[in-house]
């Protein structure tokens, strides 16, 4: 849209007096506001319509007019706003001149009479150069100043509504352990879950160094062997972590079992690229000897057992007298015994196999896991009797 402006004069009759000046003078001034009214009315755009001969209505017409006087002269400025620079000049000229002629009419008391006020336009329209809307860089910087406050807002509000865990504090307030590790998240585990501790020196591999360390500090005389990796709820990094764990254990000259307790979703067979169809579940129900089970890996030190075949009662064959003999046998083979198990909210697996190991390893994910399933998680532990548990 463009706008062309005029700009209109306003006098009447006064006699030689100061006093008559005066008085003519506040008369002009009182005027000037009932004009702006009559110029933006819906009378004076039709006349102006006739005249130019447009193709639109006076309402229409009269929206696009705004007459403003200012305070204590006697001056009225007309802007008229249209989508053609040459017809906003036409409609603002136009516009003031059928004004002058309507003032005319109005302030002359009889036909041949001097008119008591007189309009003169003392500013003529000219071209509008660029259009006055849209206005864009006033509207680009509303928009980034708008688009910031919605975004903080937006921001603070997810984050008040946010119940997952965050922080260091809120885990162990949730679980009333301490926080044994943390790792950061590595998306190429997805693709290939075992790191190479023997060159590998990334931060993963790092993190994962410090926390074998804080789990052979944990009981200084006596470090918990038997360990149960798990999570509250599944892809928050358990069986990724179980492996690596027994990895850095084997790096330190330690030797490692890694056994899936998963029997519902195994995944070290697939991750290890192992047997997974004589396992754990084998060994139980007495279609294998341990010996026979154990499968040797590429990797100096770490023995695993896989999960076998899916049974048709996990839980309860885990929780059974031989699964705690065959545990027992392990503690006595190696000198560590990593079990990656099931998520606690999704079955019992987990808690069942607790009560069978030194202690658990929880994994809860950085902005995924909610609290109430965390402490939920925790709680189910601590119901079957579990030994003391640490999240990572």
């Amino acid at each position: 849209m463009y706008q062309a402006s005029t700009r209109l004069f306003v006098s009447t009759k006064s006699g030689a007096s100061a006093a008559d000046l005066y008085q003519g003078n506040r008369l002009s001034q009182d005027r000037v506001l009932s004009y702006t009214q009559l110029l933006m009315g819906e009378t004076l755009a039709q006349r102006t319509i006739d005249k130019l001969g447009l193709h639109m209505s006076a309402k229409t017409l009269s929206e696009n007019v705004k007459a403003t006087a200012k305070a204590d002269t006697v001056l009225i400025d007309v802007k008229v706003l249209d989508r053609s620079p040459i017809r906003a000049r036409d409609i603002a000229n136009a516009l003031s001149d059928e004004f002058v002629v309507l003032v005319s009419e109005l302030e002359t008391p009889k036909p041949g009479a001097q008119p008591d006020a007189r309009v003169v336009v003392e500013q003529r329209a000219s071209i509008p150069e660029s259009p006055v809307v849209p206005k864009t860089t006033r509207n680009i910087g509303l928009g980034i100043a708008f688009g910031a406050l919605v975004g903080v807002g937006l921001a603070v509000l997810r984050d008040q509504l946010d119940n997952t865990v965050k922080d260091r504090k809120t885990i162990e307030e949730l679980t009333g352990v301490g926080l044994v590790g943390s790792v950061p998240l590595d998306k190429e585990r997805r693709k290939h879950a075992a790191i190479s501790f023997e060159t590998e020196n990334s931060s993963t591999a790092e993190a994962l160094r410090k926390l074998r360390t804080n789990l052979q500090f944990l009981g200084v005389d006596n470090p918990p062997r038997v360990i149960v990796v798990t999570s509250s709820t599944p892809a928050e990094g358990k069986s990724t972590t179980a492996i690596n764990v027994a990895l850095a254990l084997a790096e330190a000259d330690h030797n490692v079992v890694l056994v899936d307790g998963d029997m519902r979703r195994p995944a070290l067979a697939k991750y290890l690229g192992l047997v997974g169809q004589v396992g754990f579940s084998t060994v139980l129900s007495g279609g294998a000897t341990l010996a026979e089970a154990l499968q040797e890996t590429q990797f100096p030190r770490l023995t695993v057992l896989t999960a076998g075949t899916t049974p048709p009662n996990p839980s309860e064959l885990l929780g059974s007298l031989t699964a705690h003999k065959l545990l027992n046998e392990l503690r006595s083979q190696f000198d560590y015994v990593i079990v990656d198990s099931s998520p606690l909210l999704a079955v019992t697996d987990a808690a069942v196999l607790s009560t069978n190991s030194d202690g658990v390893l929880i994994m809860a994910r950085f902005g995924q896991t909610k609290r109430d399933q965390l402490a939920h998680a925790v709680a189910s532990l601590k119901a079957v009797g579990a030994p003391s548990s640490v999240p990572c």
